[in-house]
């Protein structure tokens, strides 16, 4: 038995697809192994192992740039694994959490996620998704965003999974049509907004402060104490 375990028709399959994973593949064995032990008594290290290594095939599917991707990797992972946990029952879920959906999770999705991360301080988590992502932020997006003070320098398309819908409260979907899965239990709304793809930046405005006004509204639905 090999002393990193992973599913190892994937391994095989990631293997014939890109056999160029073959440089990172310490990279990525370490990270599993470090997040194994976050997870210990939660998922086994082939469970771990398996998502770092699907979410690094997941992200290189559109990346033009690998330099990080191991590091994204590990972070994607890592929220994937989280979200597990929560839909599963084996990990608390202190505040609401909410999942915004698009096509590229370069536009709408990302300004969505920030502008509620950043007004609910705290009192939501927010996860964000692409039902076909892209490479990277859309640069009109970043610099509409900048503007009023949130940086996306960090952010990345990240693929529509199952454990992320399933860990939410709320989906919110923009222009993605029935991409999401539908889990019973769950809000799903379904926001109408133009795509700021090709857009100039004064459009991208309108399309922010729609969404600012969009979340701001969520954010005191989510947080109202009821009588």
């Amino acid at each position: 038995m090999s002393e990193n375990p992973l599913d190892e028709e994937l391994r095989s399959q990631v293997h014939r697809a890109q056999p160029e994973l073959l440089m990172p593949q310490a990279v990525l064995s370490r990270t599993a192994e470090e997040l194994a032990g976050k997870y210990t008594g939660v998922f086994s290290p082939q469970t771990v192992e398996r998502y770092v290594f699907e979410s690094y095939t997941a992200l290189r599917r559109t990346a033009r740039v690998h330099t990080h991707l191991t590091t994204l990797a590990g972070r994607f992972a890592a929220d994937r694994l989280t979200a597990l946990a929560q839909s599963r029952g084996a990990a608390p879920k202190d505040v609401p959490e909410v999942l915004f959906v698009c096509v590229h999770n370069a536009g709408r999705s990302q300004m969505a996620a920030a502008l509620l991360d950043h007004h609910a301080q705290g009192r939501v988590h927010v996860r964000s998704a692409g039902s076909a992502p892209i490479h990277a932020i859309n640069p009109t997006v970043a610099e509409a965003m900048t503007e009023i003070g949130l940086d996306l320098g960090a952010e990345y398309p990240k693929p529509l999974t199952d454990d992320v819908v399933a860990a939410a409260d709320v989906v919110v979907s923009m222009g993605c049509g029935d991409a999401c899965a539908v889990y019973p239990g769950k809000r799903y709304l379904d926001w109408a907004l133009d795509d700021p793809e090709g857009q100039p930046i004064e459009a991208v405005r309108v399309i922010r402060d729609d969404l600012d006004a969009r979340v701001r509204a969520l954010l005191r639905e989510l947080t109202t104490v009821p009588a």
